[in-house]
């Protein structure tokens, strides 16, 4: 165990999970404002310009990937914004799995047809039905408390074939990330309060974990992966396909 996890010794109760639950299903109709940098989340031009250009890093690592042609699983898919990029790269078929309707409703609005299968379910305690091509999942795993890292993990590798590829995608620790009224806990802490644009708070769980610790997590559930970052913004973890 790393000294940052260490720190992090006190387990999250499951009544902080059901009010993250909550949170994003409140959140949905404002989250793209986080991703497009609008309202309380534009941190200026230069914050601006480095985000999209880091955007364009990760959207080059998904195509790095290769999923044309693959049955994908999306873990969290929130609003479809993965979910549109990973069509686009020309997967066969998405299976997208999230614990809030209001996000799956956003999601087949943004990316209805058929080759989208939308799953409501708590991926705490989701069993896939099946192994797929590739899994996808972005901006989960720092919603998930250590105690259960390994758990959710272990989901992602029963849910990729043996070969499967593999993208995982997250946030690092950065204060111009999240929204101008969010305070970042101190390093150690789990959790961290959410503020919707109408004044309502959540405490939702938060870990930033740095890349070794990742790659071990994912060394523990077999899943032998490249982890990587932008400068400033972004973790990515992949396994190309075979």
């Amino acid at each position: 165990m790393t000294p940052e996890r260490e720190r992090r010794r006190d387990a999250v109760p499951d009544a902080v999970l059901g009010e993250q639950v909550a949170y994003y299903r409140a959140r949905a109709l404002e989250y793209d404002d986080w991703f497009n940098r609008r309202g309380r989340y534009d941190r200026g031009e230069a914050a601006t310009t480095a985000w999209n250009r880091e955007l364009d890093e990760v959207r080059a690592m998904l195509s790095g990937v290769g999923l044309a042609g693959l049955d994908v699983c999306e873990l969290a898919p929130g609003t479809g914004l993965w979910t549109e990029a990973v069509l686009a790269e020309g997967a066969s078929s998405v299976t997208a799995v999230d614990a809030a309707p209001e996000m799956l409703a956003s999601l087949e609005e943004r990316c209805g047809g058929p080759r989208l299968t939308t799953v409501l379910a708590d991926l705490f305690s989701w069993t896939p039905p099946r192994r797929y091509d590739a899994v996808v999942s972005c901006f989960f795993l720092s919603h998930v408390p250590d105690e259960r890292l390994d758990v959710v993990l272990a989901l992602v590798a029963s849910s990729v074939a043996r070969d499967g590829a593999v993208f995982l995608l997250d946030s690092v620790r950065e204060a111009t990330s999240t929204a101008r009224d969010h305070v970042l806990e101190e390093e150690g802490r789990q959790t961290m309060q959410r503020r919707l644009d109408d004044g309502r708070t959540y405490e939702i769980v938060k870990v930033f974990r740095d890349d070794e610790e990742l790659g071990a997590a994912c060394a523990r559930a077999g899943l032998d992966v490249e982890v990587r970052r932008t400068p400033t913004y972004f973790q990515v973890a992949t396994r190309r396909l075979g």
